[in-house]
This record gives structure tokens, C-alpha cells and sequence, in this order.
């Protein structure tokens, strides 16, 4: 090893990666100092997160070179990748549901457990809850992990690349995309502090589009764009506004939620009401209207039931009591496809489990729900599903070189993308919003918040749950505190809007 790389845990050298219409990777070269935190940031699209995926083995690269220590490494699978000390934390959680936490954990490395060909159960929960310990999460090891909350299956992907700490001699390198996206700020305090901890014999590559989290935790950050790494900068000499230009070559919206856009609610028309609503265990007692134009943002805490409204107005979590009504008609939806037909659109948290069919094309994903517009007498008309599926790529900027590009081989934010224009091709009476920007970069967000206007001054009402408050703020009409599973207060903002720290009052 040269002594220009001594202290190099990884380096990248003309990385390249290619898939169906898409240069993902261009020439990319970086390199990982032992014991440090790199940030890594850029849009939708340019090409974070399949880089994260080529370094765990997901991947291979059509060009390029993988050095760890000075060794030319090219893991083939996850499992080698591990083997050579590298673990990812995915932005889509790559748990399994129908098993246990314990059995997430070790997937893959049993071997560890097996006694004469049986696995030692005890032996495993006893390691698993050693993990679980590392990340606090204070929880049976034996609990099916479909029975956990978001955030809580989270700091379980991320105890499970921890193992790695236990299974190399050499200082793990570990990948970090997107672990803050679901989180509450104790989640992530706890997070930075067990990375903190960790890089005294570990390393770190950071994504995250939240860019005061990057410069809070990185030690040194690069900037992708159109799949190059275009910019490095030291967190303690730049800001977000600076790493924003650099992501996305413009200056950010002078008023970044389009407050000026917002236009009055028709206080006459009510096209949603909400009254005594509950589901057992989740929320009661909820009840609230949406005018014709009105952004109704719902606030609170993880647990607060604001999800599980939103997902019993999607017809996706049935109520146990209450009324719902549709202008005027009252109406229980048994199914999402009933909301659907009586025109409530919803736009999900988990975009890749409810969101998008990742092998159908954008074209095919936006005509799913109603394929009414692009057919004749039974038969689908390609000409017209293109030129829709083209008129959307063009309105909302999805990255994408046509139509017929399939949904899996686009960025996370584009896919998110690709599901908010599956509704809106709807024309819905209500649009169910639950987290739309979660895990999209500065200049997608705006996209978001440009149809969340458009879609306001159309009539239709919004109903909005978002990651952080100023965003809340920002977009809606009203907000809506939720606590323990009720509405405990209500904010007005057509004359003025309320504060964070004001609904923060009533959320905790």
C-alpha cells in the first residue's frame, strides 16, 4: 500500500454501473478513511444508493475497481460482502415479517448456532438480545417482526449490521442509506450516539437527504450528481444551502413550501367529515372535516394514531366505530379499491410494499388503479398509456428515459414519484398524503409541494401526515395535534400559522 493511501479503509476507482436506459454510476471514485464518517448526498437519481448496493455485494459493476485495504475485492453477494467486514442498513428494510427478530438478526449466519445439525434457540435469543442491547431496543427476540412498528424494525436492521462487529478481526465498514428516514429525534440522537461509539473501530459511508443530519455526523462529505461525484466539502466549512446548490445546480425556492401559492379553502363545501372515528388500540374519538381546497396536516408523536388514520380514510385499516362521509353520503369503505372507486387516493409510507409494483413500467404503474382512459372496448391502447405515462414523467421531473423504463430501476424518490402521479391521474376528491416526502431529496420535495398546491386550487381536499413539522406547517391550512390516539388541538393557519414549538406543546 502506498503511503498516500495508508489510512484508507475502501477506496473506488472508475466505478461504473449501467441498467436499462439508466447510467446509474459514472466513473465514480471515492475513498473511506479508517475511523470516519463520509456523508454522502445528491438527488433522487444520482446514484447514492446503488452505489451503497455495488459496496454490499447487491450489485456488481460493469467497470471499476473495490479496494478494501488495499485489496482488490468484488463481493458477489451480500454474505461475501460481510465476510470481507462491509454491512448495509437499507433504506428498505430487507427484514423478513413471518420470523422472528432473533432470526432477522443471524439470517444467514446460523452456522454459529448449530449443534449437531440443531439450531440452539436460546443460544441465538440470548446473542440477539446482546445486539438489541447495542441500539437499546428493549424487546423479545422471539417477537415476529411483522408485529413491529417502523421505526422499531429500523433499529433492528441496524442491530443486525452491527453483528458485523462481533464476526471480523480488521475494523467493519459499515452503510448507512437513509437510517434516520422513520425515526423519531431520540431514535436518531440514539443512532448518532452508537455511531459515535462504534467509529473507534468501524467506518462509516453516510446517505441521508436530511443535510443537517450529514453535517452533524459526517467528518467529510461528497456531493453526487447525474451519477459522478461532482464536490467534497468539510462539514465545518460549508451549509446546506451550499451542499444543496451543489446537488442540484439551482438556488433553493425563495419560499420553499409555496406559501404564497396557498390558496383560500371554499369554507361551504365539505368534502370530507370525520366524526367519533376509532380503531381499537390505535385512535378514538377523532373527528374532522376537509373543506374543497383545504391541506389538513395531522401532527403528533410515533404512535399518536395520526398513520392509522390516515390508513382507515385509505379503506386499509377498517374502523371499529364511527362515521365517515363523502360529501354528504355517509360511507365505510371495506377495501383501499372501495376508496379508490369513491374517489379517495392515498399515497403510503412504504412506497415498495404499497406503493409501486417495481416490475411494471411507469406507464403500467400509473394506469393500474383505472384503466378506463387508455382502453377501448376491453382492449389497452399502448399510444395512449405512453403518452400518459410521458405527460407525468414530464409534470413531476422523474428521472426516467421514457415510459416503458421499469418501476425497479428507479431511485427511491422517482418511484415515490411514480406513485403520486398513479393517483392524481385518478382525479381524486381527496388526497391521503401519509409521509409523501419521506426519503426524497431538497428538489423533489419541491415537485411535491408544487402539486400539493395545484391539487389545492383544483378542490380537492388533502389530508397530510409529514416527517417534520416545518413541512407540515408549511403546506397546510390546518393542523390537526394528535396525542394518545385523539385530537387534542387544532391550529388555524389561514391568518397566521403556528409556531413548531406551539404544537409541540400539545403533542407531548
Amino acid at each position: 500500500m502506498s503511503d498516500q493511501s495508508a489510512g484508507v479503509a475502501l477506496e473506488v476507482e472508475g466505478l461504473v454501473k449501467q441498467f436499462p436506459g439508466v447510467t446509474a454510476l459514472d466513473d465514480v471514485g471515492l475513498s473511506l478513511r479508517e475511523n470516519e464518517v463520509l456523508g454522502l448526498v445528491g438527488e433522487n437519481g444520482a446514484g447514492k444508493s446503488t452505489l451503497m448496493k455495488v459496496l454490499a455485494g447487491i450489485y456488481q459493476p460493469d467497470a471499476g475497481t473495490i479496494r478494501l485495504r488495499g485489496r482488490i475485492v468484488r463481493p458477489q453477494n451480500v454474505r461475501q460482502a460481510v465476510g470481507y467486514g462491509i454491512a448495509m442498513v437499507f433504506q428498505e428494510q430487507s427484514l423478513l415479517p413471518n420470523i422472528g427478530v432473533a432470526e432477522n438478526v443471524f439470517l444467514g449466519n446460523e452456522d454459529q448456532f448449530i449443534r449437531f445439525g440443531v439450531i440452539d434457540w436460546s443460544a441465538m435469543h440470548e446473542a440477539a438480545r446482546r445486539q438489541l442491547a447495542k441500539v437499546e431496543l428493549d424487546l423479545d427476540p422471539r417477537t415476529y417482526t411483522a408485529e413491529l412498528g417502523f421505526a422499531q424494525r429500523q433499529l433492528v436492521e441496524l442491530a443486525k449490521a452491527m453483528t458485523i462487529e462481533d464476526r471480523t478481526r480488521e475494523n467493519p465498514i459499515i452503510l448507512l442509506d437513509e437510517p434516520t428516514s422513520v425515526l423519531a429525534q431520540g431514535e436518531i440522537d440514539l443512532l448518532f450516539a452508537q455511531v459515535r461509539r462504534l467509529k473507534a473501530r468501524a467506518a462509516f459511508i453516510f446517505v441521508s437527504h436530511r443535510l443537517d443530519e450529514v453535517l452533524a455526523l459526517s467528518d467529510r462529505i461528497l456531493v453526487m450528481k447525474d451519477a459522478e461525484v461532482v464536490a467534497e466539502r468539510d462539514p465545518a466549512a460549508t451549509t446546506a444551502e451550499e451542499l444543496y446548490r451543489l446537488m442540484v445546480g439551482r438556488e433553493r425556492h425563495a419560499e420553499y413550501y409555496r406559501e404564497s401559492e396557498q390558496v383560500p379553502y371554499d369554507p361551504e363545501r365539505v368534502i370530507l367529515g370525520v366524526t367519533d372515528l376509532g380503531v381499537d388500540g390505535a385512535y378514538q374519538d377523532v373527528g374532522f372535516e376537509v373543506h374543497a381546497g383545504e391541506v389538513v396536516a395531522l401532527c403528533g408523536v410515533v404512535g399518536s394514531g395520526r398513520e392509522a388514520v390516515c390508513r382507515t380514510l385509505a379503506g386499509a385499516l377498517p374502523p371499529d366505530h364511527g362515521t365517515v362521509t363523502l360529501e354528504g353520503r355517509q360511507l365505510r369503505f371495506a377495501s383501499p379499491r372501495d376508496a379508490v372507486a369513491h374517489g379517495v387516493a392515498y399515497v403510503p409510507m412504504e412506497r415498495r410494499v404499497e406503493g409501486v409494483v417495481p416490475y411494471l413500467t411507469i406507464a403500467e404503474n400509473i394506469t393500474l388503479p383505472d384503466l378506463r382512459p387508455v382502453s377501448r372496448l376491453g382492449v389497452l391502447n399502448l399510444h395512449r398509456e405512453n403518452r400518459l405515462g410521458r405527460e407525468w414523467i414530464r409534470r413531476l421531473s422523474i428521472r426516467a428515459t421514457g415510459p416503458r423504463t421499469n418501476a425497479v430501476n428507479l431511485s427511491g424518490g422517482n418511484q415515490q414519484k411514480v406513485v403520486l402521479a398513479k393517483w392524481l391521474a385518478c382525479q381524486p376528491r381527496v388526497l391521503v398524503l401519509d409521509h409523501p416526502t419521506r426519503g426524497l431529496d431538497v428538489g423533489a420535495k419541491e415537485d411535491v409541494y408544487a402539486l400539493v398546491r395545484e391539487v389545492s386550487r383544483q378542490g380537492v381536499g388533502v389530508v397530510l401526515t409529514s416527517d417534520t413539522l416545518e413541512e407540515a406547517i408549511g403546506l397546510s391550512h390546518t393542523v390537526l395535534v394528535m396525542k394518545d390516539g385523539q385530537i387534542v388541538h387544532r391550529f388555524d393557519g389561514r391568518t397566521s400559522k403556528p409556531r413548531q414549538v406551539d404544537i409541540v406543546s400539545h403533542m407531548l
